[in-house]
């Protein structure tokens, strides 16, 4: 049964009949062949408004998406995607992530469909935000569906910042095959757009991302590919790099530690700094031995060659 003008009360009261007392815009007669969604969107929306600041989201967010539905039956895709991302912004307030998240992710294809796609990507990186720390493998999506969008439109700073953060919320997330990828997308925006010390960096991300993979060959590649990139054969990375892949091939973890406790690994951004701090050799760290030098003999005398040992044929073959 509906709830009655007057049954409210108050302030209440006020908001029903903003949201409800409009219904005959929407209403067709003898007279009038068209219903008035434009009207109807515009008293939605200050309906919307009135119940956000009484904190009363869950009748707001129903509120933009009568708004929103007025807009799409009026053709104004723009202003139907504003009223769903307001919608998910409601039940962001309610504590409702994923259900926002939804809504926003809507409100994102519309922004593409109308022809503005950097609002399209600001929407959809807005999302990816407020799910991270609910859902990171959906946030890494988000991301990347964003940096696709700037990429398609040429931007390619922003595209880059974007797999940055995929990138690093894949690490976190141990996702290390997936991580190598993201991080060569990223290497190869930086080197697109002449960033080369950028590029290095990328560079020693991707070494300690397949060095934790145990994979030694693809990270030797990584630093033997980036040969190519200006300024990296001789920089301090490189170096770095050399004295590390050594150390791990060589099985030595205090090089390997030595390394990776530099500033130039510490200072990274804190999930590839970890990496660094917590990557063990194969083996348990236990070096591999080198050949023993030749004993050194007095001149004209060679070295017996086992003083020591008993000839194990010393009493004969029986």
């Amino acid at each position: 049964m509906p709830v009655l003008p007057g049954a409210l009360g108050g302030f209440q009261d006020q908001l029903y009949l903003k949201i409800f007392g409009f219904s005959h815009v929407l209403k067709t007669g003898f007279l009038k062949w068209k219903p008035d969604y434009d009207s109807a969107a515009s008293e939605y929306g200050k309906a919307a408004v009135a119940f956000k600041n009484a904190k009363q989201f869950e009748q707001a967010k129903d509120a933009c998406l009568r708004e929103a539905v007025a807009h799409e039956n009026n053709r104004a895709l723009f202003h139907a995607a504003k009223a769903y991302e307001q919608a998910g912004m409601m039940l962001k307030e309610m504590q409702k992530l994923p259900e926002a998240v939804q809504l926003i992710e809507k409100a994102s294809m519309m922004y593409l469909e109308n022809g503005t796609p950097d609002t399209a990507a600001m929407a959809l990186e807005r999302a990816g935000k407020l799910i991270e720390n609910v859902d990171p493998e959906k946030a890494v999506q988000l991301y990347q569906q964003t940096a696709n969008v700037f990429e398609n439109e040429e931007r390619l700073r922003q595209a880059v910042e974007l797999l940055g953060k995929a990138s690093r919320l894949l690490v976190r997330g141990r996702r290390f095959d997936e991580a190598a990828l993201s991080i060569q997308k990223e290497k190869n925006i930086y080197k697109e757009i002449e960033n080369y010390p950028t590029c290095y960096k990328k560079t020693i991300a991707q070494v300690l991302v397949h060095l934790h993979r145990n994979d030694y060959v693809a990270a030797e590649r990584c630093v033997r590919e980036s040969y190519s990139i200006p300024g990296f054969n001789g920089s301090e990375d490189c170096t770095a790099l050399e004295q590390l892949l050594e150390g791990y091939d060589q099985q030595d973890q205090d090089q390997v530690a030595e390394v990776c406790n530099s500033p130039l690994f510490k200072y990274m951004d804190n999930d590839y700094a970890k990496l660094g701090l917590s990557l063990l050799v194969p083996g348990g760290g236990v070096k591999k031995k080198a050949a023993a030098p030749p004993q050194a003999t007095p001149k004209g005398h060679t070295a017996p060659a086992a003083e020591d040992e008993e000839d194990e044929y010393a009493g004969g073959l029986c």
